[in-house]
């Protein structure tokens, strides 16, 4: 590819990456291979990533003479924090599924049970909540988390303040007191 070419997939491959990240909805990754360079940064812009066994993530591309391109030295760091970010991308680094899990990269290692098992039981469950609750609760963590602590917690009531008039509140509060489970209407 030529320079113009490389610099336009990368703002493409970028603009995937943030369009991944700031769906409004929870997002869940799988990796059960390989998530070298790119791949790697596809899970980082998930907001849950399950390892299998098999996993192997790294962020190679120092060694090839470039820089994660679609986020990676922004989202690892805010993720693993930034030492190991910098370890991680300056040597180029694979992490197994354990290790993944340990230092934060992966949420979930799925051992014995399969990585896609493991995901599915985990999207069902965050499934169980309020689509508008979910949605709020995404955006005021997201947003939240680059802003200070005051701010933060501004967000939080303006997003708690949206969910008051809504009838999944009231349904999910009906459910609670009848001991049952909710039946969201996203309304």
């Amino acid at each position: 590819m030529s320079q113009a070419e490389t610099a336009q997939f990368v703002r493409e491959l970028r603009e995937a990456m943030n369009q991944l990240d700031t769906l409004p909805m929870p997002t869940v990754a799988v990796v059960d291979g390989f998530a070298l360079g790119g791949g790697a940064e596809l899970a980082l812009a998930c907001d849950v990533r399950v390892a299998g066994r098999d996993a192997q993530f790294a962020f190679p591309e120092t060694r090839l003479g470039i820089i994660p391109g679609a986020g990676g030295t922004q989202r690892l760091p805010r993720i693993v924090g930034t030492s190991r970010a910098k370890e991680l991308i300056f040597t180029g680094r694979r992490i197994d599924m354990h290790d993944a899990v340990k230092m934060g990269l992966a949420d979930h290692a799925a051992d014995e049970a399969g990585a896609e098992d493991v995901a599915l039981r985990l999207a069902r469950d965050i499934a169980r909540g309020g689509p508008l609750a979910l949605r709020l609760a995404k955006q005021a963590i997201s947003l939240g988390a680059e802003l200070d602590l005051g701010s933060g917690l501004k967000l939080e009531e303006a997003c708690y303040a949206q969910v008051i008039p809504t009838k999944d509140r009231q349904e999910g509060l009906a459910a609670f007191a009848e001991k049952r489970q909710p039946k969201f209407t996203g309304e």
